[in-house]
């Protein structure tokens, strides 16, 4: 049986933080006695530092494109002189109390599974355990002709080589803008220097899913199959905008099963939600876990 949306939204106006405190148990009260799956996007990484695109005061950005990335060097070059920056501000953040209370919820047996669409791997480092990076994350860097693949930090140390004092320079500019992977700006890439595939020559690429790239079939699979195994899909910090993600809320929605959302601002999957709350994730899941 469908679960019945429910419309939050008060009658006459009320203390904002009374009526948080009320969406928090009303979705404290959906999750009790069901297992959830959360579907994560950039909006629960902002309290550690690493900016989304689409939230209410985000800049607008960009992103490269997979068609950019294998077709012009010229993209290849700007891509690693600015990830070269921007990799090791996504590699010192922490996590914040989002990450923390989902994995203490899955602990606990209320959450099956995190599929997120970042890849900062900030989920790991708070100790979720059963993670789906649909994305892929920034960890490894991949040959995209044959099976080569060498972890971040080592491709950093081959790029360091390549472009001595590179990231001084570019420090010694002032404050970085960075991106939510891993991109930043830095000014002029003209002349930066990074490797080719040694094993084959081939181009080699973050192990993460550009725009206009498919997510592995394998990995949506398994995403599709934790939905299955759950009584409930929990969005927060996501506008669902991009398809890869907002499947899941389809999938759960056509099967009866309800979906919650957390997230600041309105989300493609508000007109089919059973439950909305617009508002800081951390502030929000914190009321929740008080609640339960």
């Amino acid at each position: 049986m469908r679960t019945r949306p429910v419309a939050w939204a008060p009658a006459e106006p009320t203390e904002p933080d009374a009526d948080l405190a009320e969406r928090a148990a009303g979705l404290a009260d959906l999750m009790r006695g069901r297992r959830a799956v959360v579907l994560t996007g950039a909006g629960v990484s902002t309290g550690s530092g690493i900016p989304d695109y689409r939230g209410p005061q985000s800049p607008q950005r960009t992103p490269m494109t997979y068609g950019q990335f294998v077709s012009d060097p010229e993209f290849r070059q700007r891509y690693w002189a600015r990830n070269h920056v921007g990799w090791r501000h996504m590699e010192r953040a922490e996590p914040n109390r989002t990450h923390e209370i989902l994995a203490e919820w899955e602990r606990a047996g209320r959450v099956v599974g995190v599929i997120t669409q970042n890849v900062d791997m900030l989920h790991l480092k708070a100790g979720s355990r059963n993670v789906i990076d649909l994305h892929g994350n920034y960890g490894s860097v991949a040959c995209i002709s044959c099976t080569y693949t060498i972890n971040r930090w080592a491709f950093d140390d081959r790029l360091s080589a390549l472009n001595p004092r590179f990231r001084e320079r570019v420090a010694s500019r002032g404050a970085i803008e960075v991106a939510p992977d891993a991109d930043a700006l830095v000014g002029d890439t003209a002349g930066f220097a990074f490797p080719d595939c040694p094993a084959c020559g081939g181009i080699l690429k973050p192990a993460i899913v550009y725009f206009g790239e498919n997510v592995p079939r394998p990995r949506v699979a398994a995403a599709r199959a934790l939905v299955d195994g759950a009584d409930l899909v929990l969005a927060v910090g996501t506008s669902l905008t991009v398809q890869s993600g907002y499947q899941f809320i389809r999938q759960a929605t056509g099967s009866g099963r309800p979906v919650a959302v957390v997230n600041r601002g309105t989300t493609r999957a508000h007109g089919l939600a059973t439950l909305t709350i617009d508002g800081d994730c951390s502030e929000v899941l914190a009321l929740v876990d008080t609640a339960l």
